[in-house]
């Protein structure tokens, strides 16, 4: 078992799944507690998409091969479903009627939701061949 040493760059990744682990924490709290019946789906997607950067926050920081996996799985699932939601919102805006965090590949973040497991799936790659 190798351990990785985190340098500054990797806390600032895992600094920043953890702002937007917040963030959408509080944002799909007050929507699911105040306007849950007006978006029923979008709603429950930003509070799934929180529950991801909780546990990637989490994952990245621990130390060992099975925080590695699991981080591995848990943003690859992420990148997913950001791509996934990304285009249903782009050809089925409809379904969407309010926004998520995911919506549009993550353009009310910036596309922050887009990058950030596609940057920690190659940290955690490169990790993997030292």
């Amino acid at each position: 078992m190798t351990k990785t040493k985190k340098t500054g760059a990797v806390w600032v990744l895992i600094f920043a799944y953890g702002v937007l682990a917040f963030a959408a924490l509080g944002r799909s709290s007050f929507e699911l507690a105040t306007k849950f019946s007006a978006a029923p789906l979008p709603y429950t997607l930003s509070a799934i998409a929180a529950c991801f950067y909780v546990l990637a926050t989490i994952a990245l920081i621990r130390q060992g091969s099975f925080w590695r996996k699991l981080a591995t799985w848990i943003l690859s699932f992420e990148l997913v479903l950001v791509l996934v939601i990304g285009f249903a919102t782009i050809f089925d805006a409809n379904a969407f009627p309010a926004k998520t965090v995911w919506s549009n590949f993550g353009q009310g973040y910036g596309f922050v939701p887009l990058a950030l497991p596609i940057i920690g799936l190659v940290w955690l790659r490169r990790g993997e061949k030292k």
